[in-house]
């Protein structure tokens, strides 16, 4: 009788793997098959499942919706290929599930394999990048809108300033007509009041005349008698002719009957010189200022501008200086 070894057999092939049973499904796999600990690194106990159950890489990849070269990838352990840790975190958990092993501890041991990095977070490989044709349309309608709000401004404000000329310019001209119809103001009438007439003011002192030195023991007076601006006698007050008058300071020798004085009506230039030569005065007068020349023979006058000297005989104006060099006798013949 032959021996029935038809359960032995299956028992066998179960224990094996060989039965055509789906290896995922029986239970031994679980105390005999490849862990998630079972190798060096996750990729190569993942691996090691996979090739205990019979799988490739392209069942796995229609069972898991996950890309064949992610999950050699994962294998492999090379992370530059992967894309972003939470999406590779998603790959081992789901390549986990669908051979039978714990998908908590399988991404427990994958943390542990490859630490996290502080990176940013990467899109998966392969995807493009596009971007939205609308966000450039509505950026353009944005700066037209924006171009067309100024431009509006602006032509209102153009506006505005133009109606406000064209009103101005009719208030501008009437307002001239009106003021050119306006009759004159009227005179005043009446009496008007006017201010009593103030003092006159105190006359300043006169400064200390200057004395040619020699020029008082040459014509027999002191030295330390003062000059004084002479008084006009009766007689010359009483004549027509115009006085001299001191309008500044006098310079040379006290006042004399007969003594001729020289006024400067504007600044000028006045040397008195001697028969011999010798300079008794040398001064630029200004206008008012005057100098009274001695009685001396040969005594020549010397001015930078004949007209801007007046000539006085005994008191009285004579006239102008006919020459820039005059001697005083001829002043005193034409007297």
């Amino acid at each position: 009788m032959p021996l029935d070894t038809a359960r032995v057999t299956d028992d066998l092939d179960v224990l094996l793997g060989n039965s055509p049973v789906d290896a995922r499904a029986n239970p031994m796999n679980d105390a005999y098959g490849p862990m998630v600990d079972s190798a060096p690194t996750l990729g190569a106990a993942l691996k090691a499942a996979r090739e205990f159950q019979g799988l490739d890489l392209e069942d796995l990849a229609q069972s898991t919706r996950i890309r064949k070269n992610y999950l050699s990838a994962l294998e492999d352990m090379r992370m530059e290929d992967l894309p972003s840790r939470p999406f590779t975190l998603g790959y081992v958990r789901s390549y986990a599930k669908v051979l039978g092993l714990d998908p908590d501890a399988a991404v427990a041991r994958f943390r542990m394999d490859a630490p996290e990095e502080d990176q940013v977070l990467r899109a998966p490989v392969g995807v493009r990048r596009e971007r939205d044709p609308r966000l450039s349309l509505f950026v353009g309608a944005g700066v037209i809108v924006v171009i067309g709000v100024v431009l509006w401004n602006v032509a209102q404000h153009q506006i505005n300033a133009d109606g406000s000329t064209k009103a101005a310019t009719p208030q501008i001209a009437q307002s001239v007509a009106r003021a050119v119809a306006l009759p004159p103001s009227a005179a005043p009438s009446g009496p008007i009041h006017v201010d009593p007439s103030l003092p006159a003011p105190a006359e300043s002192t006169t400064p200390t005349p200057y004395l040619t030195p020699g020029l008082p023991e040459a014509s027999g007076t002191s030295a330390a008698q003062p000059i004084s601006v002479a008084a006009p006698t009766p007689d010359a007050a009483a004549a027509t002719a115009t006085p001299f008058v001191a309008k500044g300071a006098v310079y040379g020798a006290p006042p004399g009957p007969a003594t001729i004085i020289l006024q400067a009506t504007k600044a000028a230039s006045l040397v008195i010189h001697g028969g011999d030569g010798a300079v008794y005065f040398a001064k630029e007068l200004a206008p008012g200022e005057a100098y009274r020349a001695p009685i001396l023979k040969g005594i020549t006058v010397d001015v930078s501008e004949p007209q801007a000297f007046n000539y006085y005989v005994g008191g009285l104006l004579k006239g102008q200086l006919s020459g820039p060099d005059t001697p005083l006798s001829k002043l005193t013949d034409g007297n």
